[in-house]
This record gives structure tokens, C-alpha cells and sequence, in this order.
């Protein structure tokens, strides 16, 4: 029969896909001609995400941790739970981070703004529901934790194959480029010289 085991790893391969989209706000180096009001937003961003970047890091790990070992369905739910909740928050706060360093200094810069909140949120909804459907896993019969497990699989699978198209637009160009020379957006990117004790 097959335990929670395998399941909770295809649940952790569909985490740390959405990991990624988060990454996606670290941008890559580039000039963007000395626009200061553009550096700053970028700067109010960064600096805002690098800490829910760490949170959703921390939150994949928790899952990843909870599968390599051999256990209990009770123990899975409860780490999931936890971890699609720290996913839910992180994301919200970056929408928050997002909205309220304003519109960025670009052409159509309050649509991509908006766009790129309204993602946020929505991905911030989805955790939170997959919350909710870990919690309601029948934990005291294996075979049907496991199913349950499977369809919160499928949902975190397609979460972290749809949209960061917004964000993706959010981060065109000057943008882009703005972020990528902010310090905490290129450690939000964990490349490991980064990592301090």
C-alpha cells in the first residue's frame, strides 16, 4: 500500500515550484539609468520580501522535512497546515509590501502594480484554502490520508504551474533591473554567501 511517504514527496516537489515564484522577485543585474524614485520603490519591495522569501523557504523545508521521514499522518497534517498558513501570510505580506510602496516609475506602472497585488492575494487565498483542506484529512485511517494528501497535491501542483504572470510584468524592464540591484533582493534569490548564522 502506499503510505503518506510518496505522497508527501510529490507534495514537496509542487511546494517548492511555488517556492520559485517567489525568486521571481529577485530579479537579475542590469542598470536602469539612475531613475531614483524607481530605486526606491524597488528598494521599499525588496526589502519587504526578503524576510517573507525566508518564511516561504522555511515553510518548504518544514514540508520536505516532515517527508523524509517516516511519519505519522498526524505529524504531516500539522506541519502542512502550519507551512500553508506561513505560505498564506507570506504571500499577503508581500501583496501588502507590493501595495503599499505605491506604483512604480514606469509606463503602465499602476496597472502592473494593481495586477501584481491582486495575484499576490490570490495565491495568499489558495494557501490559506489548501489549509483548510489538509486540516479536514482523515488522519486516523492512512489510505484516506494519503488519497487526501493527493488532491492537496494536485491543487499545490497547479498553484505553482499558474500565475505569476502579473508579477512577472511587474518586473519587466526598469523594473526589473531597479530590483535587481537592490542588496536584499539578490539574497532573497539564496545564493548560499548570503547565508549568515
Amino acid at each position: 500500500m502506499e503510505g503518506t511517504n510518496p505522497v508527501n514527496k510529490k507534495l514537496a516537489a509542487a511546494v517548492s515550484g511555488g517556492a520559485v515564484l517567489v525568486m521571481a522577485l529577485s530579479g537579475c543585474g542590469s542598470s536602469d539609468d539612475g531613475n531614483e524614485k524607481l530605486d526606491s520603490w524597488a528598494k521599499q519591495v525588496c526589502d519587504a520580501v526578503k524576510p517573507q522569501a525566508k518564511k516561504i523557504e522555511a515553510a518548504n523545508a518544514a514540508i520536505q522535512k516532515e517527508t523524509s521521514d517516516n511519519s505519522t499522518p498526524k505529524a504531516v497534517q500539522s506541519t502542512d497546515s502550519q507551512a500553508f498558513q506561513d505560505m498564506s501570510d507570506a504571500y499577503k505580506a508581500i501583496g501588502a509590501a507590493v501595495k503599499k510602496a505605491g506604483a512604480p516609475n514606469v509606463d503602465g506602472g499602476e496597472k502592473k502594480q494593481t495586477d501584481a497585488v491582486k495575484e499576490l492575494d490570490d495565491i495568499s487565498s489558495a494557501y490559506a484554502d489548501l489549509r483548510k483542506q489538509v486540516d479536514g484529512l482523515d488522519t486516523k485511517d492512512q489510505a484516506k490520508f494519503a488519497d487526501g494528501l493527493k488532491d492537496v497535491a494536485t491543487e499545490l501542483d497547479k498553484l505553482s504551474q499558474s500565475g505569476n504572470d502579473a508579477l512577472k510584468k511587474l518586473e519587466e524592464g526598469d523594473v526589473g533591473q531597479a530590483m535587481a540591484q537592490q542588496a536584499s533582493c539578490k539574497s532573497a534569490s539564496g545564493s548560499p554567501e548570503v547565508t549568515k548564522g
